[in-house]
């Protein structure tokens, strides 16, 4: 009925393809998705099962990055995410080969997911926002409306950004994160609480972040207090390997830093 479904894609059971909507060679979509009318799947989207791709959004188009030569690369879209209107997913390049977008996300209107980022389940992306080219965010974190985010950051899991934040800088996990430059604001208690986090858990990392940002060591000597001074757990051990692994960017400050 005025879609237009190329041959060769692969579509599941109970997949609704409204009118007006473009589905090019080398897609697969999952079974229960709904693709709504005037969106454009392109060649490399691999689209997980109950998702809703909303009007004009675009997924799989060719990355926006001058390296790219026409390789064959993927955007994979996870299960029960909804792409809302005029939001664009860019597939990957010879960078990863290809852009995730994991399970259970919301990603609002006229925002943009750059070639090869990967984000991971439970997510949120504000309106408008638009994240560069190889970003990571880690599952559960809220990203509020109009936030831009350079190319090669990390946002940690259960992060809570301000509305039109710049992130030039990593984001670690558990934190608020807002002001103009952007700074670490406090732990997203309210985030951690309705995710039943414990009151053990949040004393943990609440103790982790007062070292990193409240006393006077430098973030490696902080660091190496925490490993030294406080047991192992989930939390202390992400927050560590978090910072660790993205040492030659850093983190953002904190608010008196």
């Amino acid at each position: 009925m005025n879609a237009f479904v190329h041959p060769n894609a692969k579509i599941g059971k109970d997949v609704i393809i409204d009118p007006f909507a473009y589905i090019d060679d080398n897609v697969e979509i999952g079974d229960g998705t709904h693709i709504f009318p005037n969106a454009t799947i392109l060649s490399g989207a691999r689209i997980g099962k109950n998702c809703r791709i909303f009007p004009s959004a675009v997924i799989a188009g060719i990355p926006q990055d001058l390296k790219f030569r026409g390789e064959e690369t993927t955007a994979v879209i996870g299960d029960n995410t909804t792409i809302r209107e005029c939001a664009t997913v860019n597939r990957g390049t010879a960078s990863k080969g290809t852009t995730i977008v994991g399970s259970n996300n919301l990603i609002m209107a006229y925002s943009h997911i750059a070639h090869d980022c990967v984000i991971g389940n439970n997510c949120i992306i504000g309106n408008a926002s638009q994240i560069a080219g190889e970003v990571k965010i880690d599952d559960w974190a809220i990203l509020g409306g109009g936030n831009l985010v350079h190319q090669f950051v990390h946002i940690g899991g259960h992060v809570m950004m301000q509305g039109g934040s710049r992130s030039s800088k990593d984001v670690p996990p558990y934190v608020t994160a807002g002001r103009e430059p952007l700074v670490f604001a406090g732990l997203n208690l309210i985030g951690l609480r309705r995710r039943n986090f414990t009151a053990e858990q949040i004393q943990t990392i609440q103790e982790c972040y007062r070292t990193i940002y409240q006393s006077a060591l430098n973030v490696s000597q902080a660091l190496e207090k925490i490993e030294a001074e406080m047991p192992s757990t989930p939390e202390r051990d992400y927050i560590i390997s978090f910072i660790k692994e993205g040492a030659a960017r850093g983190i953002i400050k904190g608010i008196n830093v």
